[in-house]
């Protein structure tokens, strides 16, 4: 008899992953194949996600001029946290994952964050996506970091928010006493709060899951683990940085954009009194949190 033949390798099902053209199919996912971005999910057009650390710093953060030290909303913008830089090393593809390796840092600095994002298709439910990241400092950081999560944006139409978590109003590490976990519900709008100079503000504590959906109904679903902070604005964290009056913050006529924290820096009371306490303060380390990603 003829010899067996081996059978030909299998290939993963096209709606688990798949090369287009000039994109990535990974589930609901659409990814640039040369930055790994996400630039769709179920039909849906989105920025990011990627890591993100600045915040617009608070009267707080800032300080108040006859206090020497720790006045942090200077320190951050003096190692230029709030200017970035996102180096890409490496996009690598699997069956059912794509790892995308890279080095997130402000320019000419010895410090930086080497992140890791692994987005994985779930086998058992396709219009499910989960992205792990992980997070290695590198350097001797001087300071703590304002926050710690990704940032993405998603259509501005996505106007009502929905959680499960801290509510129903804002809540910081060391400002959370109002904060209950619950189901809560509130425009985006509705979730700033308009401090007479913009700053960082609205998130939400301990969630377990966020929703954003427009008037239809559809729209977009994260889950966390471990939860997270949830923030949504129609302006970026830049924007509410420059703005010196909430008169100054235009909102964006294309983009609402999130941010899903697995830290946060506290908030103090510095601008006159003491900074934020040692358990508040969100040191630079090693960590590893992800989110799953879905269509309403």
């Amino acid at each position: 008899p003829a010899a067996a033949q081996a059978p030909p390798p299998r290939e993963p099902p096209p709606s688990r992953r798949a090369a287009r053209g000039d994109t990535i199919v990974l589930g609901p996912g659409v990814f640039d194949p040369a930055s790994g971005a996400l630039v769709s999910l179920g039909g849906l057009e989105v920025t990011g996600p990627r890591l993100d650390v600045w915040r617009a710093p608070t009267d707080n953060d800032n300080g108040a001029s006859w206090q020497p030290d720790e006045r942090y909303g200077l320190i951050w913008r003096a190692l230029g946290l709030h200017r970035l830089r996102h180096r890409v090393d490496a996009v690598e593809m699997a069956d059912d994952a794509l790892t995308v390796r890279t080095r997130v840092a402000p320019a000419a600095t010895d410090v930086g964050l080497v992140a890791v994002y692994r987005w994985i298709a779930d086998a058992a439910d396709e219009d499910r996506l989960r992205l792990a990241v992980s997070v290695t400092p590198h350097g001797e950081w001087p300071c703590p970091l304002p926050r710690l999560g990704v940032r993405l944006g998603v259509p501005a139409a996505l106007g009502r928010a929905e959680w499960f978590g801290g509510g129903p109003g804002e809540a910081y590490p060391d400002t959370r006493a109002a904060s209950r976990i619950g189901r809560w519900a509130l425009t985006v709008d509705a979730l700033q709060t308009p401090y007479v100079r913009p700053q960082e503000n609205g998130a939400r504590a301990d969630v377990r899951w966020a929703r954003l959906t427009g008037e239809d109904g559809t729209g977009i679903a994260v889950e966390g683990a471990p939860p997270f902070w949830f923030t949504a604005r129609r302006w970026t964290t830049e924007q509410l940085d420059a703005a010196e009056h909430t008169p100054d913050l235009s909102a964006s006529a294309d983009t609402v954009w999130v941010n899903l924290d697995h830290g946060q820096q506290g908030i103090g009371s510095q601008s006159c009194g003491p900074g934020v306490l040692p358990s508040y303060r969100l040191d630079a380390a090693p960590a590893e949190f992800s989110f799953t990603f879905s269509r309403i």
